[in-house]
């Protein structure tokens, strides 16, 4: 009878369901603490380690929406892959080109391009631009060019008179809208005398398209592919031949398949290598912020320790007491460092909340504070898209709460064998 009434038979019951460790820290967790100090440490380290897993759930999310978005504006007006004649040259038989690959399954769209450079004028106001020669009836197969389009289609695009559809930035460049008359200036090349004279063409805006892209919006013009051919001297050649899969992301592995059915002079270009300094830099980035925004978990991490070593100093009597009536050192040090690993689930789970709450609220908050300051914090020019774009993944919440959690579990581990080297005399000597 007097084994049960041991200081140690509470503690039996409730391993059963509880190991004994984690018991003992609960109750140090729950109770009230003589050094208030401590107890607010405790506090700050679950809150440092929740804000600094929000914020790196909220960057790494808006760095996914980010390269999403852009991804997204990039294949709805380019293709996922161009072929091209190898040395620069136009593409000649292009038509053949087009069978051959048409006859593919995983090729769901081919359409023929011309691509050159000229200049728009307009009441004074001039611009360069990237004029592009489009087939209108084939190329919503390989761009969402008609989606974009505001009050106009791409019937409206014809070769004789020449019209022309210019992106919403460029037409607030050049003051001008649909039904207006632009002038085109394009360029000649004289193999004898270099440069020649320019060529001027009046053609008349048939409507303006707006993708969400910056870059697209500001720099290209569309013309219908026939009245390209014969501005820029193409004859019964193009630019190159776009084509659009069934399977975007597999397009790298599509295309070169084809390339090498084709054989020699063809080339091509995938939907990757467009900007692929773009999409390397943002890897890179989110790899970095990962690393540097751990570092506000790991300032956490330190109040943790800091908080530990208080912890163990207010209980070394209890310790002491444990370790007499028969706890293991390395129960002892069980006991603490099941007490960080539930300061760092805390934190983890807290962080995690308010990263998914932050993360589903910032282009609101975004677009609140910049009506609220009068400050455009994403400029398209720079940015290339106008919004603030999301995207919440499971693997990088993981990601980041694992290693919150480690740096947490780590944090524990010098307080935790400080506690279990208390020599059972020294602490009592002097009770």
């Amino acid at each position: 009878m007097a084994s049960d009434a041991s200081p140690l038979s509470a503690f039996r019951k409730h391993r059963l369901f509880h190991p004994l460790p984690t018991f003992i820290a609960g109750r140090y967790l729950r109770s009230k603490r003589k050094n208030r100090f401590a107890s607010f440490i405790s506090v700050a380290s679950v809150l440092g380690i929740a804000l600094g897993v929000a914020v790196l759930v909220i960057v790494l999310s808006v760095m996914n929406g980010f390269e999403v978005e852009v991804t997204r504006h990039i294949l709805g007006m380019t293709s996922h892959a161009s072929i091209l004649e190898a040395g620069g040259r136009n593409l000649g038989p292009w038509r053949d080109v087009a069978a051959e690959v048409k006859r593919d399954p995983r090729v769901s769209g081919a359409a023929p391009f011309i691509r050159a450079s000229g200049m728009l004028n307009h009441r004074g106001h001039n611009r360069g631009v990237v004029i592009y020669g489009i087939p209108p009836a084939a190329e919503h197969e390989v761009s969402d060019l008609p989606k974009h389009l505001e009050g106009a289609t791409l019937a409206a695009l014809s070769a004789d008179p020449p019209t022309i559809l210019l992106g919403q930035a460029l037409a607030h460049d050049l003051d001008a809208k649909a039904g207006d008359s632009v002038t085109l200036v394009v360029p000649r090349w004289d193999p004898e005398q270099g440069l020649g004279l320019p060529v001027y063409q009046r053609v008349t805006v048939a409507g303006i398209f707006h993708s969400g892209m910056y870059e697209y919006d500001s720099t290209f013009a569309m013309l219908h592919i026939d009245a390209a051919a014969k501005l820029f001297e193409f004859g019964d050649t193009v630019t190159g031949l776009r084509v659009n899969f069934s399977d975007p992301p597999a397009a790298p592995r599509y295309i070169q398949d084809i390339i090498n059915r084709l054989g020699p002079p063809f080339v091509a270009l995938n939907w990757t290598q467009y900007h692929r300094n773009f999409f390397y830099a943002l890897k890179s980035q989110k790899r970095m912020m990962f690393v540097i925004l751990s570092l506000i978990v790991a300032v956490a991490a330190f109040n943790i320790v800091a908080s530990m070593i208080m912890v163990v100093k207010e209980k070394g009597r209890d310790i002491a007491i444990l370790r007499t009536i028969g706890l293991a050192p390395r129960a002892v040090l069980a006991i603490f460092l099941s007490q960080g690993v539930l300061i760092g689930l805390g934190g983890v789970a807290l962080g995690v909340l308010l990263g998914m709450l932050g993360t589903s609220r910032a282009n609101a908050f975004v677009h609140g504070a910049e009506q609220v300051f009068g400050v455009q914090f994403i400029k398209p020019d720079v940015y290339y898209i106008d919004y603030l774009p999301v995207d919440l993944r499971l693997g990088d919440v993981v990601a980041v709460g694992f290693a919150a959690f480690v740096i947490c579990v780590a944090a524990t581990l010098y307080p935790a064998w400080r506690a279990s080297r208390i020599a059972p005399a020294e602490a009592l000597r002097y009770e």
